[in-house]
C-alpha cells in the first residue's frame, strides 16, 4: 500500500502547540533523502511545494546543511504547523514557509536552483500538478530538477492491488483526487518545458520521479 495509507492527508497532533504529525513522513523520508542525494544541487535553495506539517522540510534541512529549504503550502493549517516545526528544530538553513495555491497564476516567486513535492498529485486537482509544473517552468533553470514522490500509475507495469483500492477511496471521496499516470505527468511536464529524466522505485508501491527543465 501506498504510505500515504487510507487517509489522504492523516495528519495528527506533534508535541507542540501548532505542530501537525503525518506519521508517513517517518517511514519514506530516509528512502526518499536517499534519491534527493543523488538529485539535489550541492548548494542554492531547494522550494518544497506543498510542505504539509513541515517534517519533511525540518528532516531534508538537516540532512542538506549547505542548501536553504524553503517550505510552502497554501494550506493555513499547515502553514502554521510548518512554521511552528521550523521554530522548535532551529535549523539556520530552514526559510520560514511562504503560501503558495498551485490553483493561482499569480506567482511571484524568486529563482530556485531545485523543487521537491511529496504526496500531493493524488489528494489535489489535476489543475494543482499542472500549477506544479507551471511553477517550475518559471523559477527553475533549465537542467535544475524537481522531485515529485508518491504513488503513481504505470502503463505495462502492475499497479498494486493497495493502490488500486486506494485510487477508489480517493475518487470516492472527491471525483478530482486520484492517482496519476506517468504519462498524463509526462505530458504535464512538457507543456511546463520539463522532461523526465528519472524514476525510481521506493518502498510501499511509490515512486520518485525526477523531471528537469529543459
Amino acid at each position: 500500500m501506498s504510505d500515504v495509507g487510507s487517509d489522504p492527508r492523516p495528519f495528527e497532533l506533534g508535541a507542540g502547540e501548532g505542530r501537525q504529525h503525518a506519521p508517513a513522513t517517518l517511514r519514506n523520508r530516509d528512502a526518499i533523502a536517499a534519491v534527493l542525494r543523488e538529485v539535489l544541487p550541492a548548494t542554492g535553495t531547494v522550494l518544497e511545494i506543498a510542505s504539509g506539517t513541515g517534517e519533511h522540510a525540518v528532516h531534508f534541512s538537516r540532512i542538506f546543511p549547505d542548501l536553504s529549504w524553503q517550505p510552502s503550502d497554501h494550506d493555513a493549517a499547515a502553514i502554521a504547523s510548518i512554521a511552528a516545526w521550523r521554530e522548535a528544530a532551529g535549523t539556520d538553513n530552514l526559510l520560514p514557509p511562504i503560501r503558495i495555491d498551485l490553483l493561482d497564476d499569480d506567482w511571484r516567486l524568486a529563482r530556485v536552483d531545485a523543487m521537491f513535492c511529496a504526496n500531493m498529485t493524488h489528494i489535489a486537482p489535476w489543475q494543482a500538478t499542472l500549477g506544479l509544473f507551471a511553477v517550475a517552468g518559471r523559477v527553475l533553470a533549465p537542467g535544475a530538477p524537481l522531485a515529485v514522490y508518491g504513488p503513481f500509475v504505470e502503463v505495462d507495469v502492475p499497479t498494486a492491488p493497495s493502490n488500486l483500492a486506494f485510487d477508489t477511496s480517493l475518487r470516492t471521496r472527491n471525483p478530482e483526487w486520484g492517482l496519476r499516470s506517468l504519462s498524463a505527468m509526462d505530458d504535464a511536464a512538457l507543456a511546463g518545458g520539463l522532461i523526465r529524466t528519472a524514476r525510481y522505485a521506493m518502498p510501499a508501491n511509490n515512486l520518485t520521479l525526477v523531471f528537469r527543465r529543459t
